[in-house]
């Protein structure tokens, strides 16, 4: 019964360390692997790289770039929120053909943050651009989606991703009626459901997997 209180009155929209199998939960409550990326991203062993530059508090990453942006129109378009420091266009290392993301160091971070609040959904060369801090130097846990990580997700691949920006952690639903089941039990020490109880259960487990569908 603590348990699902902690839960309820813990809860945040959005992963504050990154567990692969809460990730892989529409609210963050799973305690087993659906899938088996989230079981590859339990076992993969990944450390941020060390090359990378900068500070990460002062950096955001830009995805779902269009082939026809250019670096020159990303630095015309983030320097309004801004001095840049650096940046970089990530680009594939056999065909060296950009990846559809970037990553923007800014001076400070105060620009950082005005960018991540206004270039969100942001429409340049006809794609609708997504925009979040770094996760893999600020996110404790981290695993990219090469691993079974990362976040988002298409529904068609059946490995959802959730706690980022682009799909938040729905919030849990825990009744009052849940709550009093459980405090019977423990006074009980026995497990008896009601019909009215078991439809609070179906309704949570709905509403949990309907997105993994």
């Amino acid at each position: 019964m603590r348990e699902k209180e902690d839960i309820f009155h813990n809860w945040s929209p959005y992963a504050k360390v990154y567990d692969p199998i809460k990730i892989g939960s529409i609210d963050g409550t799973d305690v087993d692997p659906h899938d088996r990326a989230i079981v590859r991203a339990i076992n993969a062993e990944y450390r941020p790289n060390r090359h990378v530059k900068g500070k990460p508090q002062c950096t955001i990453f830009v995805s779902r770039l269009s082939p026809k942006t250019t670096k020159e129109t990303i630095k015309e378009i983030f320097s309004r929120y801004g001095k840049i420091h650096r940046f970089r266009v990530v680009k594939d290392i056999v065909t060296g053909m950009p990846k559809g993301y970037a990553f923007i160091e800014y001076e400070s971070e105060s620009a950082a943050e005005d960018a991540y609040c206004k270039a969100y959904k942001m429409n340049v060369d006809g794609n609708e651009l997504f925009i979040d801090f770094e996760c893999e130097r600020l996110l404790k846990g981290w695993k990219p989606r090469r691993l079974g990580g990362g976040f988002g997700g298409r529904k068609e691949s059946g490995q959802l991703r959730f706690g980022g920006r682009d799909r938040p952690f729905m919030k849990p639903i825990i009744t009052g009626r849940m709550l009093n089941e459980d405090r019977r039990e423990e006074r009980n020490g026995v497990s008896q459901r009601s019909r009215g109880n078991r439809s609070d259960r179906d309704e949570y487990r709905r509403r949990r997997d309907r997105d993994r569908r």
